[in-house]
Order: C-alpha cells, then sequence, then structure tokens
C-alpha cells in the first residue's frame, strides 16, 4: 500500500462503491477532497446553496438506488443542508452527506463554526460519526455504506476534520457495498396464500423506496395473474401504471372518496414496501390503531417498522423484489372475480382524475396537467416541491413508469428544481419537467445557475399565484379574512431566468400556453439549456375543487 492522505483516501473509497458524482457547496473545510476529486474521474456538481445540493444528491440516489453523495462545509454549510437530509429520511433515500469540520485540537472552544455533528443530526440521520483518524476512513464509510442501503434506506452524516484530511496513512480500500435483502420464510408465504384465498375485497397499496424497474414489472405480473386492485401510496405513483385497468388511484392527500370507501372496505390490505403514514393513512384515520378492523399484511425492508403503528395479521420483513420472488408460487384464488373489482376501482379513478373542474381565470392549470401526459413521452421524468399546485398533477397525470416521479413524501418545499437539475444531468436523453409553486420555487430557483453551468436542461413550470397557496387555504379555513403572512410580490420569473441563461416565456392564459410550452420544450432539447415558463394562475384558483372566497364563505 502506498501513504495516502484522507482526502485522497475518501475519493478512493468513492470510485470502489461506484460513485461518478458529487453535489457540493465548496469549502475551506475540506479542501483535501476536492483536490483528490480533481482527476478522479467524479464529476463534481457545484451547487449554489447547500440545501440544493442536498436534495440533488437525494433526488439523484433515487434514480440510481445507490446513495446520493453531498459535500458541505462545517457550520452553517451543514445546517443549510439540514433540510436534505429530512428529504433522505422521510423518504427512505440512501444518502450520505460529508461535512467539512474544524481541526481535532479545536474542538469543544466554540471554534469558528463549531458544531456537534451527532446531536445535531442525531434524529434527521440514520448514523452520525466523525471520522478522526485517517486510517479508519474505508472501515467507517464501508459502514456507511452499509447503514444507507440496508432495512429501510436513509441518510447518514459523516463529519471530516480539516487537519485529518490531510493527515496519511496506509490503508486498504474495501470492497463495493451491496444491500442484504431478506427474505420471506416458506411458512410466511403459505399464510400469505392463505390469506390472499380467504378475502373476498382485497387490495393492494404500492410504496416506499426500495424498488427498482424489475420489481415494478413483478408487482404487475402479480398483480395481472391474481385480480388485485392496486394503488400507490402518496408520491410512490411510477410504482404502477395509470393506466392499468387494475391500478385504482393514489392514497395520498386529496385521496378519490371512491377509494377511500374501498380501502376502508376491504377485508384484506397489502401493504408492499410502504409505510403508511400521515398522509396516505388520511391522518392516521384510515386504519383503526394498533389493530385495524381489516386483515393487514405488511411487508417492508426495515423490521423496525412491522408493526410500529399497525399490527398486522402477517408481518413480513422482506424486500418488495425479494417478496414478490418468493410468491410466484401462490395460487391465483378467484381471480376473475377481483379482476372485476379492479376494473371498477380503475373506472372510478378514470373518473376522478379524468376531466379536470373549471378554474377561475383564463389559465386553466388543471387542463394544462391533464395534457402534459399526451405531450409528454412515457419516460419523461416530472418533479415537484409541496404546495397546492402538485395537487393537479397528483390527481391528473398519467405516470406509465417507474424512474419518472421525483416528489418528497416529506413535503419539502425547494425539491423540485435541485431534483429536476439531478435527473437532468443523470439522464441527459430524457425530458424533465419541474413543477413548482411561486413560493416553493424562491426557495431554491438560484440552482438555474447549477443547471446552466453544468449542462441539465429541465424545463420549469412556476405556478404563480402571488401567495404561499397551501398555508392560505388552511388560514382561510381556520381564519377566514385575516390574512397574515401568506401574500407573496414575486419578481418577473421570465426575466429572472433569462438572467441565468435559460430560454423563458409568461403566459397568463391556456391558449398561450401550449405554444409557449413546444418552444421552451424545444429549447430544452435542441439548445441543451434550461427553459421556465411562468403560469400566471387566478388567486381564486386555490384547489382542484375549491376558491379562496368559497373557503373563507364556508368558514
Amino acid at each position: 500500500m502506498t501513504a495516502r492522505t484522507g482526502g485522497e483516501l475518501i475519493v478512493e473509497c468513492l470510485r470502489a462503491q461506484g460513485t461518478d458524482r458529487v453535489f457540493c457547496v465548496p469549502g475551506e473545510s475540506y479542501l483535501a477532497v476536492l483536490d483528490a476529486l480533481h482527476d478522479s474521474g467524479i464529476d463534481v456538481v457545484s451547487a449554489r446553496h447547500e440545501g440544493g445540493a442536498a436534495m440533488m444528491a437525494e433526488a439523484d440516489a433515487k434514480l440510481t438506488g445507490r446513495p446520493g453523495i453531498a459535500f458541505v462545509t462545517r457550520g452553517p454549510g451543514a445546517t443549510n443542508a439540514a433540510s436534505g437530509v429530512h428529504v433522505a429520511k422521510q423518504d427512505g433515500t440512501p444518502m450520505i452527506l460529508f461535512v467539512g469540520q474544524i481541526g481535532r485540537r479545536m474542538r469543544g472552544r466554540d471554534a469558528f463554526q463549531e458544531v456537534d455533528y451527532r446531536q445535531t443530526f442525531g434524529d434527521l440521520a440514520k448514523w452520525v460519526e466523525q471520522i478522526d483518524h485517517a486510517d479508519r476512513i474505508p472501515e467507517v464509510l464501508a459502514h456507511a455504506w452499509h447503514v444507507a442501503l440496508n432495512g429501510r434506506p436513509g441518510p447518514v452524516v459523516l463529519a471530516l476534520p480539516e487537519d485529518m484530511l490531510r493527515e496519511a496513512a496506509d490503508a486498504a480500500v474495501g470492497p463495493r457495498v451491496e444491500p442484504v435483502r431478506s427474505a420471506p420464510t416458506a411458512a410466511q408465504v403459505d399464510r400469505f396464500g392463505r390469506l390472499l384465498a380467504e378475502a373476498r375485497a382485497p387490495m393492494m397499496v404500492l410504496g416506499g423506496s426500495v424498488w427498482d424497474a424489475d420489481d415494478v414489472a413483478a408487482v404487475t405480473a402479480f398483480a395481472e395473474r391474481t385480480g388485485l386492485p392496486v394503488a400507490a401510496s402518496f408520491r410512490r405513483q411510477q410504482l404502477f401504471d395509470h393506466l392499468h385497468p387494475q391500478y385504482a388511484g393514489d392514497v395520498g392527500l386529496g385521496i378519490n372518496p371512491a377509494l377511500r370507501r374501498r380501502l376502508e372496505d376491504a377485508d384484506l390490505l397489502i401493504l408492499l414496501g410502504a409505510r403508511f403514514s400521515e398522509n396516505p393513512s388520511q391522518g392516521f384515520e384510515l386504519l383503526d390503531i394498533p389493530r385495524p378492523r381489516q386483515r393487514v399484511v405488511h411487508v417492508h425492508p426495515g423490521p423496525e417498522e412491522l408493526g410500529r403503528i399497525y399490527h398486522p395479521e402477517l408481518a413480513i420483513n422482506a424486500a418488495p423484489g425479494a417478496f414478490l420472488e418468493a410468491i410466484a408460487g401462490v395460487g391465483s384464488g378467484d381471480a376473475d372475480a377481483r379482476r372485476a373489482q379492479a376494473l371498477a376501482a380503475h373506472e372510478d379513478y378514470l373518473a376522478w382524475s379524468g376531466t379536470p373542474a373549471p378554474l377561475p381565470g383564463a389559465l386553466q392549470y388543471g387542463e394544462i396537467i391533464a395534457g402534459l401526459h399526451t405531450r409528454l413521452p412515457e419516460d419523461a421524468i416530472l418533479t415537484n416541491g409541496a404546495g397546492n399546485y402538485a395537487i393537479w398533477l397528483h390527481r391528473h397525470y398519467r405516470f406509465r413508469r417507474f424512474g419518472t416521479q421525483l416528489a418528497p413524501t416529506s413535503g419539502s418545499m425547494g425539491y423540485g428544481l435541485p431534483a429536476a437539475v439531478a435527473a437532468s444531468l443523470r439522464h441527459p436523453d430524457r425530458d424533465v419537467i419541474c413543477l413548482a409553486g411561486d413560493g416553493c420555487f424562491q426557495m431554491t430557483g438560484q440552482e438555474l445557475g447549477t443547471a446552466f453551468q453544468f449542462g441539465a436542461r429541465p424545463l420549469v413550470l412556476v405556478v404563480d399565484n402571488g401567495m404561499y397557496g397551501t398555508i392560505r387555504m388552511h388560514q382561510e379555513r381556520t381564519y377566514p379574512g385575516r390574512v397574515s403572512a401568506t401574500d407573496l410580490i414575486n419578481p418577473d420569473f421570465a426575466a429572472l431566468a433569462n438572467a441565468y441563461g435559460a430560454r423563458a416565456e409568461t403566459v397568463s392564459d391556456t391558449e398561450a400556453f401550449w405554444p409557449a410550452f413546444d418552444r421552451c420544450l424545444g429549447f430544452t432539447r435542441d439548445v441543451g439549456g434550461p427553459a421556465l415558463l411562468h403560469l400566471r394562475l387566478d388567486a381564486e384558483a386555490i384547489s382542484p375543487t375549491a376558491t379562496l372566497s368559497g373557503l373563507r364563505g364556508d368558514a
């Protein structure tokens, strides 16, 4: 072995794990790593804000299935990145955040930008560690990959003292880490088969993060063989083709009332990969706690999630793929009767999601969302952050394939644009559409500079109604007419995007939208740069089913 600095060992370990891209905001606390990255062959993407870098890393991990990597500096750099770590935690995404740290002899003196990262990130990350000795880097990084990938995946935070990164050490870099997946026992498979055979109104809900395209194909084949109706959990709609005759809709915010009734009336509920937390469970009211009235089969890769809220009839600690492989021989039972139920559920979904209700104003946003899936290829990637504007997307857009949806189940504003930058860099041959509200976009809008600099080419749709819309909706319901802190005075978003080098236009009516959309999408395809469409939405159009004045009147 040849002695290498801690910074060089970090980069060698990244290469051994197959890392080809890292996201960062540079800092003097980890200069030795930046130097080692210089000629490493690893793509280094410099974001404009640490929160954006962390969200890019999280989105990249969703697309690759491997830990997304972000580097930030100490103190404020780390705390800025915490928003992306929280997304990774709640979404179950493997991610590793490397944080530059003060020198080891400075610790405990409240030195410049000193932070105790174990305390700061203790509730946000699966594991937090500080590497004090360069010769332990391979050991700690191998463990970090194991922690991030196994069970319910999640984020790991590693602090890197700057003097340790300059320290030389002889240490062997470990092999590539692969996740360890548990599988059902023969007895569990047999019990599942009997529960399925006895059920007269079963439903399956797909969710979680440990999926790939093969798993999606396998669950589709299983559903077709058994006739099961299938729903997708909150912001996991890419797990089942929306035009498949057995798709029943999404179980999230603004759920189809007909789907809710089917879930309440089900005698067997199969939660495959899904935790069924607050949003899909409709505020923890859909299933009784701790013993649901429905028989529940809960399949999850993290054993700590089984029985955490609901006491299942059958708990299986397994990833979706391992479970589906194990039950391939389970009998189909009365598949024809179930298939008829699934077809009825699909018809309910089509009726609920089909024709959007008219909105106040000249811009019919619901009509635009409903038309997007006819204008975009099936492999287009759609991203969004948090806000009422996303309700239309979840209700009216038809997701057809795995790997086409990037949306935070954590409800983090500002996620859409960083995710779109990461997606466009990972899949430069595919269209990437980012949806963002005016408040959501301004959380991370500066990442248009990152997109332009590194050749990402997303098309951003900024839905501008001059307010923090979701909060205004709740405000009008609870404190009607008493508007406080939710108004926004916005910039000219098209002019702002032009300043970053993007193609941009502003539209105020539906008729003008489609020609502008075609021009902007053509720019992203032909020129290869980012584009932005500024959509001026009437403030009254607060949700697909409500207006501001209507909410105020009802309250």
